[in-house]
């Protein structure tokens, strides 16, 4: 049966960088040499493998690899950290705001992270490595893998902004929309508005692990690491202040929408008021003369129709000179 194993790289030694087989990354792991490991989360044997090959692990570090469930976090275990962090979902048929999880365990000898999707963000730290650049220390892959994530993060952030720009304009202009277009602009809304949601759920809980990183007072954090995190920190704080601005946003583009909608039901309800006004009292009219009973006046006579026609159109010209007087039309 295949390994569980994703990548494997060793990041110190003469070989630094070289890509391991599974013996030797299960060797390395134990040693002093630092060594990544990235195993597959879906796989049948990813549960036997942890155990029986990382067993002196933390008992938590190992409980949370294996967890079906995470949130983004950050927790430090003795000499080494346990951060689990979130990136934008990109696989395909996938929404952006399901993020994909991915757990790492790091301390000064070792590097395992898990994950059950794709994420990009890991291909990313394995190609940096494969052309012999990338980290070579715990804390500046932490830092690799934390950028990673937030630069596609603030793709999608960025991508939502344009297009929610982009509304705010045909929304907030006066030109004449129809029903489909209103119905589909209301569905973009709550589109945007879901994804908005979905991605500042994890955001903000990602912001207060990289705090906990950056403040995790480990020895292998040095002040370059620290300064990385910090402004990762600052860039993950701005992303959140986004989103939330995003929502409010979202929010006044859909009461725009609903009081268009009120607006023009409004208006229609006035034109059916006035036609309604204007032709009640020839309605009146029209329904008594012509009922079929005797006596009726101009029954005989021969001009009565085009005489009661005017009648008519003269009662409604003053109705509508009154209308206007009172500034009903």
């Amino acid at each position: 049966m295949t390994s569980p194993i994703k990548y494997a790289h060793t990041l110190q030694g003469d070989d630094r960088r070289r890509q391991l087989t599974e013996a030797e990354a299960i060797d390395l792991l134990r040693a002093d040499t630092l060594a990544w490991v990235h195993l597959d989360g879906t796989h049948p044997q990813a549960r036997e493998w942890i155990e029986a090959n990382l067993s002196y692990l933390d008992p938590h570090a190992i409980s949370a690899l294996l967890a079906e469930e995470t949130r983004p976090r950050a927790t430090v275990l003795d000499d080494g950290v346990l951060a689990i962090l979130r990136g934008v979902n990109l696989n395909e048929g996938a929404e952006r705001e399901d993020m994909v999880s991915v757990r790492i365990y790091a301390d000064a000898h070792r590097i395992v992270s898990l994950s059950r999707r794709r994420l990009r963000a890991v291909e990313d730290v394995d190609q940096a490595l494969s052309a012999n650049k990338g980290p070579d220390d715990p804390a500046a892959f932490i830092g690799l893998m934390s950028e990673r994530l937030l630069y596609r993060i603030e793709e999608a952030v960025g991508e939502i902004d344009r297009s929610l720009e982009q509304l705010e304009v045909d929304i907030l202009s006066a030109t004449p929309v129809t029903a489909e277009d209103t119905e589909r602009r209301r569905q973009h809304i709550l589109d945007l508005r879901q994804t908005v949601i979905g991605l500042r759920r994890y955001a903000a809980p990602q912001r207060d692990a990289l705090s906990e990183l950056e403040n995790s007072g480990l020895n292998w954090f040095d002040a370059l690491d620290q300064r990385r995190l910090e402004e990762g920190h600052d860039r993950f704080t701005r992303l959140v202040e986004d989103l939330d601005a995003m929502r409010e946003r979202l929010t006044v583009l859909r009461e725009e929408i609903s009081g268009q909608l009120s607006d023009r039901l409004n208006r229609n309800m006035y034109l059916i008021s006035i036609v309604s006004v204007l032709f009640l009292p020839l309605g009146v009219l029209t329904g008594l003369f012509g009922v079929n009973v005797g006596g009726m006046p101009g029954a005989e006579e021969p001009m009565a129709f085009y005489i009661f026609c005017a009648a008519l159109l003269a009662i409604l010209a003053v109705q509508i000179v009154l209308l206007r007087r009172m500034r009903w039309m």
